[in-house]
């Protein structure tokens, strides 16, 4: 049970990862409607505006792919059925990946905010 939950976590970020690198390949991440929140200052600019969709589109797109790889390892050990195992370490080691992933699809997010400040450009 434990792995069809890892299973699931991993395959619905990489869906979130993937829609959110699809709305930067599109031009979308400032729309308030399709998009995220993001400064007036980036909104206005259409500089800002095009390294936002940039930025999003390339992190979310890494984000994606490395947590749909994790899949196939453990797809392998439900199919199994009870014939493998994962053990303790190699469970702390799957959280510390999905950790890594999540911080590489939230930093073009974090990246935005600070766009608009041009003391940190």
């Amino acid at each position: 049970m434990a792995y069809m939950f890892i299973f699931g976590c991993f395959l619905l970020l990489g869906v979130a990862s993937s829609l959110a690198a699809r709305t930067g390949y599109r031009g979308r991440v400032c729309d308030r409607s399709d998009g995220y929140e993001v400064p007036a200052a980036v909104k206005a600019d259409p500089a800002l505006r095009q390294r936002a969709n940039s930025l999003v589109a390339f992190w979310c797109t890494g984000a994606a792919a490395l947590s749909f790889a994790p899949l196939v390892p453990v797809g392998s050990v439900i199919l199994s059925d009870g014939g493998k195992s994962v053990s303790t370490w190699g469970l702390a080691v799957l959280a510390l990946y999905g950790l890594a992933v999540v911080v590489i699809g939230a930093y073009p997010f974090e990246k935005i905010k600070h766009l608009g400040d041009p003391s940190r450009r």
